[in-house]
This record gives C-alpha cells, structure tokens and sequence, in this order.
C-alpha cells in the first residue's frame, strides 16, 4: 500500500510537472503601440518566427488609457503582464515604481554594444529596469533655401556654426530677420527651443527629493521672452498648432498679407518622417539638418518585465532580442528606418542611407552621432508633472506681464502643492 501511494506521489508530480511545462513558453505582452505586434509577428526576423516554441498572449491598449490599465493590475497583483511596453512620457514612472523585474544580469550582457543613454532612461537605483531597441536624439531641420539666401550657404556644417550654442543661435536669428527685413523668422514658436534648453541642463528637476530649477531653465524663460518680442518667432503661436505646420510648407502669412519664412524647426528622428514629410510633403528636397545648440532627445518606447512574472528568464530573453539582437535590429533598421541603440548595427547600417527630402543627406549618420552625446540620467518619473507647471509659470512670464521672479515663485508654490517639494 506505502509502494502505491508513493508511487502515485510521483507520478502525480511528474504529471504536475508536464502540465506547468507550456507555462515556461508561454508570455503575456502588453503594449501601447501597434509596433511591438509588427516585432512580434513579422516573418522571417520578428520574435514569433525565431522563437516558433513561445506561446504570446499580445494585448494593445492607446496610449492615453493604457497607464491606468497597467496601474490596475500592477495594484492588485493579479493579470498581471510578463513584459511591457513603456512611453517615454510615462517609462520613468514604471522605472521608479519597484513593479518591474531588474535586467541588470541581460544589460551586462550586451553593455558594450548599446548607447548609453536609453539605458540611463531605463535605470534607477543602480539597476536597469528598462531597455530599448532605439534612439530619438533631437536635431534642427533648416531650409536650404533660406540658409543660401540668408547666410550664403546651406552646407550642414557651415550652417552648424551660425547655430553652436544659444547665444550664436539668438545672434543668427537677430541677424535673418534684419536680412530678410523682417520676412524670415528663426521659428515658427519659441515653445521649439524647450527640449534644446533641457539638453543642456546639469541637474535634474528634483534632487535629493527638493526642486531644482537649472540656470538652463532660467535661460529658456529668458530666450523665450525675447524671441517672442523681438519677432524672431511668431507670437503666441504654439506647437502642433495648424500655423505650426503651415510654417513647414510655406503657407504663413502676416496681418498684411506678406508671406513668412520660416528657418527651421528642432524635431527629434520621428519627426523627420511624421512631422516635416508627412505636414510638408511639397518642400521635400529643401531642407537639411545640424546638431544646432545643443545635445537632447524627445520621445522613444522602451521594454521592460512585471517583477512578479512566473517566466522571468523567458521575458528577458525576449527584452534582450527586440532591443539588442543584431539580426533582428539589422532587419528592423533596413526595413523601416528606425534609429537603433545597437552601435554594432549603427555602424553596418548607417551608411546605407540617403534622404531625397533632405537633398540628399544621410540624416541616419548624423542621429547616430548625436545619440552619443545625450544624457539620459537627469529624466525623473515627475518630469512631465513638473515641466507641466513649469511652462504654466514661463506662460505668465511671457504673456500675462508677470516677472520672470515671481513667475518663479508660483511655479515653486505649484509643485509644492502637487508634489510637497
């Protein structure tokens, strides 16, 4: 009787054992773009057709509700995702929140052949949390056109030091404007020079859990103000405004019925595709791009795994191929022209690129550089808050005729309200 019962003992765990075995290949994906599906699913290279063995569960909810659906089940424990796509608006939040699994052991893996600062985005504490496949770096997209008329050239790297830092950029754009009489303004709206500005900052937002307000920030208030004054932007108007992308295509024109030219727009890698070509398709071949001022970066998706996922090995198996594999990114660079973080792939791809729009210049190349010289570390989960109220106070600075003091002060006031620091 003993020899039955032991032996039902293990054949009852051995048959435990093969029914937990699917679990080991099976992942849950979440994710707020329809992106990571085409990751997932493209034949040849996505993950499905290299991992054939990996049963995925994908689940995709828009951007602007997909947080609160993460929130919930990340507070309750329960239906909880194994890896997850982050936002840059909201990657930090999930970086800082202790909810996801450290990918220290996979980043020292692969540390040599990734840039530096998505991982910085992606780390807290000491550890990773967070990778991504892709960089965003920031540059300044000029017209051809005006920079010939105007500045007697339109070589990148001529125009470059017409825009090496604030002070020559706020000298160059006193200088198209008097040239032009007027016509040609530096930008479209001064709200452009904010993620140029942050670039630059030495310090994050909050340090040592109180608010730090960077002297490159005093500067943006102050470089604001006076682009809106002198005219060397056009007043009030503001990003993703219909005027906004009418400056892209020659379609401004001013109380007098005059046309406005204006000289360039700071965008990050996606705006190139799905901002200027997609808003001004008909000056394709105009425009040309330089670092300008400064070192920054605007958006980005980065990948990380719920800390409680039962399949902690398999979910960074599967966050080290979409945001490092070299065939995978290779693929994904040539076919869609995404920027990649693998400098391996960065350095057998980059040179495959020429951009029509751009009259004919490797545009890939140069994103690739300028990723080098971003900072990553100074992103906090309580920037978007934060730089929220802080371009309330800049507002009230600029329109409403209150001192850039004591616009200061408020904004000081807001955030102790909202963040008690």
């Amino acid at each position: 009787m003993k020899k039955t019962i032991a032996f039902l003992t293990v054949l009852a765990c051995f048959m435990g054992a093969l029914s937990a075995k699917p679990d080991e290949k099976k992942l849950s994906v979440w994710s707020f773009t329809d992106e990571i599906e085409g990751f997932l699913e493209t034949k040849a290279w996505g993950y499905k057709a290299t991992h054939p063995d990996v049963e995925i569960e994908y689940s995709m909810t828009p951007t602007d509700q997909f947080p609160d659906k993460l929130d919930k089940v990340l507070l309750s424990g329960k239906n909880c995702p194994d890896v997850i796509a982050l936002e840059d608006a909201f990657v930090r939040k999930y970086v800082e929140s202790d909810q996801l699994l450290p990918l220290d052991d996979l980043y020292n893996e692969v540390k040599g052949k990734i840039e530096k600062y998505p991982v910085q985005v992606g780390s807290y504490k000491g550890h990773v949390y967070a990778m991504s496949w892709q960089v965003a770096p920031g540059a300044m997209f000029y017209r051809r056109s005006l920079a010939k008329k105007y500045l007697g050239t339109d070589d990148p790297k001529k125009v470059q030091k017409y825009f090496s830092n604030m002070n020559k950029m706020l000298e160059t754009a006193r200088l198209l404007k008097k040239k032009s009489g007027g016509r040609c303004r530096t930008l479209s709206t001064a709200q452009d020079l904010f993620h140029p500005f942050k670039g630059i900052r030495k310090k994050p937002w909050v340090v040592n859990d109180k608010l730090v307000i960077d002297p490159a920030m005093e500067k943006y208030m102050e470089m604001y103000n006076i682009f809106e004054d002198e005219g060397l932007s056009l007043r009030g108007l503001g990003q993703w405004s219909e005027e906004w992308f009418a400056g892209m295509n020659d379609m401004l024109i001013d109380d007098r019925n005059n046309p406005i030219e204006i000289f360039c727009y700071f965008l990050p890698t996606w705006g190139l595709h799905y901002v200027l070509k997609t808003n001004a398709p008909e000056t394709s071949g105009d425009w040309a791009m330089c670092q300008g001022p400064s070192a920054w970066r605007w958006g980005g998706t980065w990948i990380a795994a719920y800390k409680g996922t039962k399949n902690p090995e398999l979910a960074k198996e599967m966050i080290k191929y979409l945001t490092t594999d070299d065939a995978f990114l290779k693929a994904l660079a040539i076919t869609s022209g995404d920027n990649i973080s693998n400098v391996s792939v960065q350095k057998t791809v980059q040179d495959l690129y020429v951009e029509p729009y751009l009259g004919g210049q490797n545009h890939y190349k140069e994103f690739c550089e300028y990723a080098k010289k971003v900072n990553g570390s100074l992103t906090q989960g309580t920037d978007m808050l934060i730089e929220a109220l802080f371009n309330e106070a800049v507002y009230e600075y600029v329109y409403d005729g209150k001192s850039k003091e004591d616009a200061i002060e408020d904004f000081k006031g807001w955030v102790e309200t909202e963040l008690g620091r």
